[in-house]
């Protein structure tokens, strides 16, 4: 598979190994949503936050970035592994403090629920949920590769697996943590949830 050029460059350049076992990782085949593609796109929603002047720790979060769906086949404890991993593959890389919030910033992503004062998880997850705030065309080829990556289950499963989802999403005080991201994305995330739950209440999905 061609790897997806990433719009941020990798911050190890003594780990030039571990960075393309990483895209290795996202390149698996059995991806539709949690490739590359959303790698590249979380890295460039990171920029477009320090762009637009929002604080955070650029080493670690840009490294939880690239571990946050290092592991992901569908199970509970995909982002735990994904932690696991970091610590390992991190350890004598970075200094122990880094490894530690790298570690921290991927399980934060289970939930993405940061505590306010918590910038880095607030950046990082906001990153992570940017493509709920995407245009039609791109939410709609999000959607299509979610069902996808659940081609397991019955229609009727992944309806109630995924609204599940949604509604909890919906039930934050905000989808987005950062002030650029809530001035910027929220609306529309709101927009594209609310839709996508009537859709999968109306058996539409």
């Amino acid at each position: 598979m061609t790897h997806v050029e990433l719009p941020q460059h990798w911050p190890l350049p003594d780990a030039i190994a571990l960075r393309d076992e990483l895209q290795a990782a996202y390149d698996e085949p059995g991806r539709r949503y949690h490739g590359s593609r959303h790698l590249a796109e979380v890295l460039a929603r990171l920029e477009e936050l320090r762009e637009a002047g929002t604080r955070f720790e650029e080493l670690p979060v840009t490294l939880a970035a690239w571990f946050h769906d290092s592991v992901y086949d569908g199970e509970r404890d995909a982002e735990e592994r994904s932690a696991v991993w970091a610590e390992d593959a991190l350890d004598g890389r970075v200094e122990p403090p880094v490894v530690a919030e790298v570690a921290r910033l991927v399980r934060l992503t289970e939930t993405h629920r940061p505590e306010d004062a918590d910038a880095n998880g607030c950046a990082l997850s906001d990153a992570d949920l940017a493509i709920l705030a995407t245009g039609p065309e791109r939410y709609a080829e999000y959607r299509a590769a979610v069902r996808d990556e659940y081609a397991h289950l019955d229609a009727e499963d992944f309806r109630k697996g995924r609204a599940q989802v949604l509604r909890h999403l919906l039930e934050k005080d905000t989808i987005f943590h950062t002030a650029y991201a809530r001035d910027a994305w929220e609306a529309v995330a709101h927009a594209n949830l609310e839709a996508e739950l009537l859709e999968l209440a109306e058996g539409q999905q």
